[in-house]
This record gives structure tokens, C-alpha cells and sequence, in this order.
């Protein structure tokens, strides 16, 4: 499960790669701070249950922040 940690590390740092090229300078941003973490978790070796529930917990915040994001902040299309 550390090695997953690894890989979502990798492919998160490709996708802050390609936004910084594209000029994306804010996504790329939160993509280097979220590789950064991953690659972190990845060489701390927890146990399995551990890492289940950080990745859950991952996946509710940014859920919830896509959600955020897309309903109040983007505004309704004209």
C-alpha cells in the first residue's frame, strides 16, 4: 500500500507538471503540494488500515472541495 502511495505521488507530480506548462500556475501548485504528501505518506510505512483511511479521508476532502468549488464559487452559466 506504500508503493500506491508512491505511484498516486508520481501521477499527481506528472499532473502539476502539465499544468505548469499550460500556465495553470494555481492547480499546479495544490498538484506539487498533494506529490509532495503522497510521496511523504508513501516512505512513512503505516500499516495498511492506516493508509486505507488517510486515502479515504483524501478522497472526502477533495470530494468536498471539487463540490465547494464547482456549486459556489464557479457561479451559474449564462
Amino acid at each position: 500500500m506504500a508503493r500506491m502511495f508512491r505511484v498516486l505521488g508520481f501521477f499527481t507530480l506528472v499532473i502539476a507538471l502539465m499544468s505548469f506548462a499550460g500556465d495553470m500556475w494555481e492547480m499546479s501548485l495544490l498538484f506539487f503540494i498533494q506529490s509532495a504528501v503522497f510521496f511523504l505518506f508513501g516512505y512513512l510505512n503505516f500499516t495498511e488500515r492506516t493508509y486505507i483511511f488517510m486515502f479515504w479521508g483524501y478522497m472526502i476532502i477533495a470530494f468536498l472541495g471539487f463540490t465547494y468549488w464547482s456549486v459556489f464559487e464557479m457561479g451559474l452559466p449564462y
